[in-house]
């Protein structure tokens, strides 16, 4: 075990080690971490969904009905009928034939990619595309071909050169690390013209983006885009994902997925929970009404400031440091003065790309921005 030490101490010298802190209440802005209560900026709670009162009580009265665990794969007696109706409810939301649940969006990419596609099968993905992805596409064994972030052009010189076979495009719908948006338009052009699937990973959209925060897919079709991925974890504040498309694929997902197949069901309390967020994601407009508010005011304040501010009109706002060292040191200093904002590091981004990734949330307020802005001029 001595070069797993070794290897250890190499990534602390390089700025690249990493550590849990300790949240010690619920997910909101003002919250105590390690103990010290905290400003927090790197939530992905962009709703703040995940401590509305209503949300819990649905959780609270659906661990009641459904118990603590679901206590089987869905595909065993797992499957309980709150989790159908989450599964019907979401279909609705996306504008598809149906939906299907995951435990975590990680398992959602990586089981469908891998059930879909076979060694000579070809995937292509945005360089910038989230490991899960990825790793969907190293699982599948089919040939992965990586194109230069948002370089439709190059995908499309690529697509000519691929003999027939199946073949699909991934990419994030909004980038995690970036903010920036899939050029969706382009994407489908594409994929109708050289017969390719496209599917999105919206994990960053729902909630947040389109009419009544139905992504950056809202008003295309199944047709346009065949598989769509979302997350729950996030602007709903629950836990968990789904797939959403046709029925012959659902079906096909949840024969061949082994992701799905061979895991517990997410508990029926999360899927009860779940409801009550995508209602109100739906109805409160405000919230997205809000965090525009929010990311035009931060913004603004931040170009003032002069930070290299990178490209993005959604919650995710990373400013860009270039090295490890300087983005751990800014982090740290913030930390300091109450402020909690982490460090984006390699491998999660190229080299010498390093960010502090600020996230906004409908919980946030001016004064907290202001807070925030107070602090980077001290340190400046």
């Amino acid at each position: 075990m001595k070069e797993l030490k070794a290897a250890l101490i190499k990534s602390k010298m390089a700025h690249l080690y990493r550590q849990r802190k300790i949240l010690n209440g619920i997910q909101h802005p003002h919250t105590p971490i390690n103990g010290q209560k905290m400003l927090n900026f790197c939530a992905n709670d962009y709703l703040g969904l995940a401590a509305h009162p209503k949300v819990i009580e649905a959780m609270q009265l659906g661990a009641k009905k459904y118990g603590a665990g679901a206590g089987s794969a869905h595909l065993v007696n797992g499957h309980q009928s709150i989790h159908h109706q989450l599964e019907e409810a979401l279909a609705v939301f996306c504008q598809r034939p149906r939906a299907l649940l995951f435990s975590t969006g990680y398992m959602a990419n990586i089981g469908v990619i891998s059930a879909l596609l076979s060694p000579k099968d070809y995937i292509l993905q945005d360089r910038l595309n989230h490991a899960s992805l990825i790793d969907g596409a190293l699982l599948s064994r089919a040939k992965l071909i990586r194109y230069p972030h948002q370089n439709t052009q190059y995908l499309a010189e690529r697509l000519k050169t691929i003999p027939s076979g199946r073949k699909i495009i991934a990419t994030d719908g909004v980038f995690s690390m970036d903010g920036d948006i899939a050029p969706l338009a382009e994407l489908i052009h594409i994929s109708q013209q050289y017969n390719a699937g496209l599917m999105i990973d919206d994990a960053h959209g729902f909630g947040v983006l389109g009419e009544q925060g139905r992504g950056i897919t809202a008003g295309y079709s199944e047709a346009q885009v065949p598989i769509l991925m979302g997350t729950l974890g996030k602007a709903f504040g629950t836990f968990g994902a789904f797939i959403a498309g046709s029925d012959e694929l659902i079906e096909t997902l949840i024969q061949k997925a082994r992701s799905y197949i061979y895991t517990t069901a997410m508990p029926g309390a999360v899927a009860a929970a779940t409801l009550v967020s995508l209602e109100l994601a739906q109805t409160e407009d405000w919230r997205r009404d809000h965090l525009l508010t929010l990311i035009h005011s931060f913004k603004t304040e931040m170009k003032s400031l002069g930070l290299n501010l990178m490209p993005s009109n959604t919650p995710i706002q990373p400013v860009l440091m270039g090295s490890s060292q300087h983005a751990t040191e800014l982090s740290q200093k913030l930390f300091e003065q109450g402020i909690l904002v982490t460090a984006i590091r390699p491998p999660t981004v190229p080299k010498n790309t390093a960010r502090l990734r600020f996230t906004l949330s409908a919980n946030h307020t001016e004064t907290d921005l202001a807070q925030l802005f107070d602090a980077l001029k001290k340190i400046k």
